[in-house]
């Protein structure tokens, strides 16, 4: 299964209001191991970038007004998200931008069918608890040492160990691979030879009967009437 772990960085909280997405971060993940893909893009929002904004994430108007629009990568990002279920935290915020954009430029919204949210997940593992994103890693033990400032991919890497956690760990499925392992012999019918194992035999013991032990048989074959091998 194919999942994208991701976040976004904007101008504000609304794009109802005008604000729009300046950056976004995606990792790739299959079957729950991350493949080493990503997708990674800033956009210039048109528009200047509040300084309460800039103070989260760092992202000046400087900065950003060489970078391309988002109509002008937006196909490029539809081709990496493909069909995938998207992964983020509090998922609503950054769906919400995500389709703003696609449709200021014509594209169809993506389906919240496909949208998973850790932050729903880490609420019904510890209702009551700090649910940020900071505030879980150091729950899970997550090293955020290099993160100085919110920024899109950073976060979505963290966001990556953070959801393994939260849906089982690294761990998951290794129980039933050593009670496989262990019952390979069992299952295993090759001759030990085949099987690269040393076959070990008992090497039998020599016995010799006593004269008393002679005696006793001699006279209880004697004994016998008519024996068999006298008619042979």
């Amino acid at each position: 299964m194919r999942e994208i772990i991701f976040d976004t960085e904007t101008t504000g909280f609304d794009p109802q209001n005008g604000d729009r997405m300046v950056e976004i971060g995606c990792i790739e993940m299959i079957n729950r191991v991350e493949t080493g893909q990503s997708f990674h893009c800033y956009y210039n929002p048109q528009r200047p970038m509040p300084k309460a904004a800039e103070e989260v994430h760092g992202l000046s108007d400087i900065f950003l007004s060489d970078k391309k629009l988002f109509s002008e990568g937006a196909a490029e990002l539809l081709d990496f998200l493909q069909d995938s279920n998207l992964v983020a935290h509090n998922a609503q915020f950054d769906f919400k931008f995500l389709n703003a954009e696609l449709v200021l430029c014509g594209y169809k919204p993506i389906s919240q069918f496909r949208m998973i949210d850790t932050l729903a997940i880490a609420k019904s593992k510890h209702p009551g608890a700090k649910l940020s994103l900071d505030a879980l890693c150091s729950r899970y033990g997550i090293d955020r040492s290099h993160r100085v400032k919110h920024g899109a991919l950073l976060d979505a890497e963290l966001l990556t160990q953070l959801y393994i956690e939260l849906t089982g760990g690294r761990q998951i499925g290794l129980g039933l691979a050593e009670e496989e392992k262990k019952h390979d012999s069992v299952r295993d019918m090759r001759p030990a030879s085949q099987r690269g194992e040393r076959k070990q035999f008992m090497v039998a013991r020599e016995h010799y009967a006593s004269d008393e032990e002679l005696a006793r048989h001699k006279v209880f074959v004697e004994g016998l009437e008519n024996p068999l091998w006298l008619e042979v």
